[in-house]
């Protein structure tokens, strides 16, 4: 039987020779790790897009408390244009620049057609409060404005009896009712309500004692 030559050696280039079994050996190992090198790289890029993918979805889904990135309103210049379409001088607190409003409005209730000016405030902790000023109100009204709660207390700002609705530790979803304080004058209602804390409650309440005030002899500014 002949006997079959050896397959021959490929020729290295840079040699002009046929490589030894040693430098055969190296180059199947050098390409088998740039094999593996680029598969890492590919598995790097595809863990990375998965990720971002993730995150992005995260990002549209979680629902997001968005008030304080609203465009800012001139509350004062609102209340201006509304004061002269009601009959009662309107609360318009006077605040300093840490102070932001996101909202300022005439409503009207859909069950029972009472009108309210309502003022909506970011703090400077970056909570939420609000002034409601609701006009000739009735109970039911207010019961609606501080969603159902209960009152847990008064307290005196400026000579002024307030109703505390303390709703912090709640286990309802009471929005942004987290703590309340009201009162009435005249023909107004009062409502300052938020998530933010007793003291700035207390502060914004504060600043609208002279409107408060005023409502007795039913002068407008």
């Amino acid at each position: 039987m002949a006997r079959r030559d050896p397959k021959p050696r490929p020729i290295v280039a840079e040699l002009g020779r046929p490589e030894t079994p040693e430098e055969e050996a190296a180059r199947k190992a050098q390409n088998s790790k740039n094999y593996r090198d680029s598969k890492t790289i590919r598995n790097l890029w595809v863990a990375v897009g998965v990720t971002v993918g993730i995150v992005a979805l995260i990002v549209l889904l979680v629902p997001r408390d968005d008030s304080s990135r609203l465009q800012a309103v001139d509350y004062r210049a609102v209340a201006v244009s509304a004061q002269r379409t009601l009959p009662v001088p309107l609360a318009v607190p006077e605040l300093p620049d840490t102070w932001t409003s996101n909202v300022a409005e005439i409503r009207t209730a859909s069950l029972d057609g009472v009108t309210s000016w309502f003022v909506g405030l970011i703090t400077p902790s970056r909570q939420f409060l609000s002034i409601t000023q609701g006009i000739d109100a009735n109970p039911s009204w207010l019961v609606t404005e501080l969603k159902q709660t209960s009152p847990t207390g008064t307290t005196t700002i400026d000579g002024i009896d307030w109703t505390v609705y303390d709703n912090r530790d709640s286990d309802r979803d009471v929005g942004n009712v987290k703590y309340a304080l009201t009162t009435e004058s005249g023909r107004s209602t009062f409502i300052v309500a938020g998530t933010a804390t007793p003291e700035e409650a207390e502060a914004l309440a504060s600043t609208i004692t002279d409107a408060i005030e005023q409502q007795t002899t039913g002068a407008t500014p």
